[in-house]
């Protein structure tokens, strides 16, 4: 299914026969809370730049609603399947914590770097798990090289793909979400209640849309498999480059997946930076094209196949009290029977499991040190 194939219902306001107004959807009702400087800012200006958008449309806010709404594909066949393996699948949580799966997806076919023969995979995954009173949330990242059972899957072509001791990647491959879901709660014994696949053209298409994220390498960065080719010092990366910089590995430290996990954190970071202080959120006729790119990469399951409820989703984020957000990794070491695979570190991987699948806060700490091609902040970063 296509993002043209896809037109969901406006969703309904509350009490009014009209679809949410962009200006609902980037703000809140809730009475004020204190924030942090920064946080209050950006929501100014979220807020002023969605209504600069729908000024400037003059009535047609509505249609920029719908517009953006049907970029959103809804994965009906991922809950399908999902239903018809209902069976084999953790039990659903009792409370209010849930679990949001985020896979960043490419087709190297079509991406820097392309080599022949190779379908789709998931490049980077990660659970993101909140906690039932909102107070914490824990984004776990799974390595893509770490070897783990993926239980039998039914491939693209429906046939069934057979169930294999593979490294965690190819369950996209083999099976798409649906069995990249079900690998990882097979692994965790989490169960995942939403999934979010982010399509890595549509990362390269947004940087594109903010006219570039300004970065300070700390080193020279070069990957020949995806044709990166960078010097250090200022500079700023357009989509191709900030994607081959993000996807890349080889030539750039230790060529760990796990730097290379923290560098994409960390160039998110740069990113929204970017985001904030580049007018973007001020300026309506930049900020459509942002937002029309941002909901055309997303492919989600159906419950949350809306702006409303993505932005309820973002919305439980962003009230989460300083440093209620943690980002850690599966406690991995490298395979000995293959230095260029990873297998998980018992008992702390079974101890983060039972952790989020209890809703308990996670001990896990995550690496010390800045990871290898590491930036430093961009000039134009906003500050506190």
């Amino acid at each position: 299914m296509t993002a043209d194939d896809h037109h969901p219902e406006p969703v309904r306001a509350r009490g009014a026969d009209r679809p949410t107004p962009l200006t609902d959807l980037l703000t809140t009702n809730e009475p004020d809370r204190p924030r942090p400087r920064r946080g209050r800012r950006l929501l100014r200006a979220v807020a002023l730049g969605a209504l600069a958008l729908t000024l400037l449309t003059a009535g047609g806010g509505y249609l920029a609603y719908r517009s953006l709404e049907a970029g959103i594909t809804s994965d009906d066949g991922t809950a399908r399947e999902l239903d018809r393996r209902g069976g084999d699948r953790p039990p659903e949580p009792t409370g209010s914590a849930r679990t949001v799966l985020v896979i960043g997806s490419d087709d190297p076919r079509s991406l820097p770097g392309a080599v022949g023969g190779i379908g789709a995979r998931s490049d980077t995954v990660f659970l993101l798990h909140l906690s039932g009173d909102r107070q914490r949330a824990t984004a776990v990242s799974v390595p893509r090289d770490l070897l783990v059972d993926i239980p039998d899957c039914t491939g693209a072509d429906g046939g069934t793909v057979p169930a294999a001791r593979a490294q965690f990647n190819w369950a996209y491959s083999f099976g798409g979400p649906a069995c990249t879901i079900r690998t990882v709660e097979a692994l965790t014994g989490v169960r995942v209640d939403h999934h979010v696949d982010i399509d890595f053209a549509g990362f390269r298409d947004l940087v594109d849309a903010v006219g570039g994220v300004e970065v300070h390498l700390t080193e020279d960065v070069r990957d020949e498999h995806t044709e990166l080719d960078l010097t250090a010092g200022r500079q700023v990366l357009d989509g191709d480059a900030a994607l081959a910089y993000v996807r890349g590995r080889q030539g750039i430290g230790d060529g760990s997946d796990t730097a290379r996990i923290e560098r994409q954190h960390q160039f998110l970071g740069l990113l929204l930076d970017e985001l904030r202080s580049s007018g973007v959120l001020l300026n309506p006729a930049r900020l459509y094209p942002v937002l029309r790119t941002a909901t055309a990469s997303l492919t989600v399951d159906p419950a949350l196949a809306s702006l409303t409820r993505l932005h309820d989703l973002v919305g439980e984020l962003r009230d989460l009290p300083e440093g209620g957000l943690r980002f850690v990794t599966v406690p991995r070491t490298a395979d000995p029977a293959d230095p260029d695979r990873d297998i998980l570190v018992r008992p702390d991987a079974d101890a983060l499991f039972a952790q989020l699948r209890d809703d308990l806060p996670v001990t896990t700490e995550p690496r010390d040190g800045p990871p290898a091609g590491g930036l430093l902040p961009a000039t134009g970063a906003a500050a506190d």
